[in-house]
This record gives C-alpha cells, sequence and structure tokens, in this order.
C-alpha cells in the first residue's frame, strides 16, 4: 500500500472536505490515501479521520508556508475556502492565491478547487438587478472564488474547478426548513419564483469530488459542476410534505423582502438567490444531474436526502 498517492484534503472536518476524505478511506482499493489538514488536530471531527486512517496535520489557510508544508510530497489536493467563518471575500481570494501558488511551488499533479460562479460576468458591478454589496461585489460569497480561479489557471497546476449547489443541509443547520406560521401551518421561504434551484446533500460533493480524481487528469482544466437534483420550491415544499408527514407549502418573497430578513448574510444570500432564479438555465446547466452520477453512483436525489436525514430537519 505505499505507493498510494497522498490526496491533502483542506477543510477535511467540514462537509465538503470530509466528504472526500470519507470517500476515500472508505474505499479498501483506493490508489490514494489522505491527508487530512485542519486547525485542530485534536478535534472529534479529526480524531475521526486519524481512526480512519488518515494522515492528519494542522496548518493555517492565510499562512502559504503552512499550506506548502502540509501539501510537500503530495500528489494532488482539495482546496476549499470558508467565506461563512469570516464574511470576507477579500482574504478568500487572498487564500484562493496562496494555495495555487503552494499548489506550483510543490509540483502536485492534480488539484481540486472548490468554486462558484463570479456573479460579476453575468451582473457587472455597475448594473443595478442586484445590488453591490461590500463595494465591489453582486454575491460576495461566489465572486471572490470565481475571480480566483485566474490563479489556478496562471499557476499552471492541473486543475479542476468544482462548482457545488445549495447543500441541503441548510435546511437543518441554516435555519432553512419549514417554519410553523400563526395558523400553525410550515412553509418554506425562498425568493426562487417558479424557478428550479440546484440542490445537493453535501457528503455528494465530496463523493464526486473523489470521483473526478479517480479519473485523474482527464478533467484537468474543466469545470465540474455536482448537484443531485433540480427542483422548484414548490416541489422541495411537496416531498418535505411527504417525508415529513406534515403540510408543508412555499412561501414565496421578493429577493428584496429576503435581503431585509436581517440575519447575517442576508443580502448576500437574496442575491445569490435571485441569481439562481434569474439564470436559471445557466446555473442548472452548469450542475449537471447524469454527470455527476457517474461521478458518485450512490448520489442521492432530495427524496434520497429527506429519507436518510429528513428526521434532522428542526420543527417548532
Amino acid at each position: 500500500m505505499t505507493s498510494q498517492k497522498t490526496i491533502v484534503v483542506f477543510g477535511s472536518t467540514g462537509a465538503q472536505g470530509g466528504g472526500l476524505a470519507r470517500a476515500i478511506l472508505s474505499d479498501p482499493n483506493s490508489e490514494f490515501k489522505v491527508r487530512a489538514v485542519t486547525r485542530n488536530a485534536n478535534s472529534e471531527k479529526a480524531q475521526q479521520l486519524a481512526a480512519l486512517g488518515a494522515e492528519v496535520v494542522e496548518a493555517d489557510i492565510d499562512d502559504k508556508i503552512s499550506i506548502i508544508n502540509a501539501l510537500e510530497g503530495a500528489y494532488g489536493a482539495f482546496f476549499v475556502t470558508f467565506f461563512w467563518d469570516h464574511f470576507s471575500p477579500e482574504k478568500e481570494y487572498a487564500q484562493a492565491k496562496s494555495m495555487a501558488e503552494a499548489a506550483k511551488e510543490t509540483s502536485l499533479t492534480h488539484v481540486i478547487w472548490s468554486t462558484l460562479e463570479d456573479t460579476r460576468n453575468w451582473v457587472p458591478v455597475g448594473d443595478d438587478r442586484l445590488p453591490t454589496l461590500q463595494g465591489k461585489y453582486k454575491v460576495p460569497h461566489f465572486d471572490a472564488k470565481g475571480e480566483a480561479n485566474q490563479c489556478f489557471l496562471d499557476s499552471g497546476v492541473n486543475t479542476t474547478f468544482l462548482v457545488a449547489s445549495f447543500y441541503w443541509e441548510n435546511l437543518i443547520y441554516f435555519g432553512m426548513g419549514p417554519q410553523k406560521g400563526p395558523d400553525g401551518n410550515y412553509s418554506i421561504t425562498f425568493p426562487m419564483g417558479d424557478k428550479k434551484l440546484a440542490g445537493v446533500a453535501a457528503e455528494d460533493i465530496g463523493k464526486c469530488a473523489y470521483g473526478i480524481f479517480k479519473k485523474g487528469l482527464e478533467l484537468s482544466g474543466k469545470t465540474v459542476g455536482i448537484a443531485g437534483d433540480h427542483l422548484s420550491c414548490t416541489e422541495m415544499a411537496q416531498s418535505l410534505s411527504k417525508a415529513l408527514d406534515i403540510k408543508v407549502t412555499y412561501n414565496e418573497v421578493s429577493p428584496e423582502q429576503y435581503r431585509g430578513f436581517g440575519f447575517p448574510g442576508a443580502d448576500d444570500l437574496g442575491n445569490m438567490f435571485q441569481f439562481y432564479r434569474d439564470f436559471e438555465e445557466d446555473s442548472l446547466k452548469v450542475r449537471d444531474l447524469s454527470y455527476s452520477r457517474s461521478l458518485n453512483p450512490e448520489l442521492k436525489s432530495f427524496d434520497d436526502w429527506l429519507e436518510a436525514s429528513g428526521k434532522n430537519i428542526p420543527l417548532d
């Protein structure tokens, strides 16, 4: 087994990186082994990965030397940044730039960069269809990642650009699940109109990333979007009703209303949903269901995910 190639997984205790690490570690015939990068090697999640056979190392993604040390001797890496830890697109861009430069300096063979659309390619900063946020962004947690794609292209490292979708886990952890109204009925609230939203089980992103690494350099330079279903919010509400055995309806609001809800990041997410709504065709096209399934035959549909995880959605 000494011939196994090392994949360095950043965000190994998070949703995407954790899914990739577990996908590799659970495959007894894998050609890869995992070096799991975390901020705290003694955390419970890090220790769980170590117990599964991962090499766990600590690194600081704000320090390029620290990133280089984590990458030394590896075949490839999975890079992801964590906007919701700090709400700073500039910090995300700087981290991605350091990752790309470190990948070049350590001569990695294949990198996956977990990115998203730079929505300013559709709605420029001077275009008021979407409010401009933080001075120069439309969807801050998308735009800096998309802008950083160029850093990986400039590095010359073989890079696959992975584009994720709306996590269905947001219904559990982000307060986006069914809410009980004054009349006792439940609803989900989004500014999507009748447009379809690409969604995915977080664990499946990592499993698809594993599928990308298994294909080798075939996907170098390619953008690969990952989704398990394309559903309207009405269809999501119908599936929730069936799975949870309660009546759930879709409470449609405008993007303006959503941006005004006032929770941290509401303006960013309101713009995100409006982007998904107004550019439905483009956003769904890149997140191809059949190709996602070819990378990960265990890919869950929304109904599959609800069967496995619906019980974890909090209800008043």
